[in-house]
């Protein structure tokens, strides 16, 4: 397993395709799967279109309008609306290897989702296969 660490901003998505990539080519394995996870409960990953940045400029706008921080949340720490979230993204992404390469589509990459920087985070790869 390969960890990763990136430090973030308020509130974005980190294209980490790159860093995820190369922990394959490292890995040595053509074929298998490769699961991508975060470990906080306030960030989480996911897959979307890179090609274009107005996507992930909409999706966190969307996600800040649909779940915005409420007044009668209770959770001592003020972030409830960055753990709603990440519930909903999620912490992981499994990925098919083929040819020593991640299958993605063509307008595919792969996000960290920060919903509660800035922060120090880290994510984790595990490349499996032969």
């Amino acid at each position: 397993m390969k960890q990763f660490e990136l430090n973030t901003k308020s509130y974005e998505f980190v294209n980490i395709t790159s860093q995820v990539r190369s922990a394959v080519r490292e890995s040595g394995v053509s074929e298998g799967l490769c699961c991508v996870y975060c470990p906080h409960t306030t960030a989480g990953i996911t897959i979307n279109e890179n090609a274009d940045p107005d996507v992930v400029r909409d999706l966190l706008l969307a996600l800040g309008d649909t779940f915005c921080d409420r007044a009668d949340f209770r959770h001592f720490e003020g972030n409830s609306a960055a753990h709603l979230k990440s519930s909903v993204v999620g912490a992981s992404e499994t990925i098919p290897i083929c040819d020593a390469d991640l299958v993605l589509g063509t307008w595919q990459g792969i996000y960290f989702c920060e919903f509660d920087g800035p922060r120090t985070r880290r994510f984790y790869v595990q490349v499996v296969g032969t």
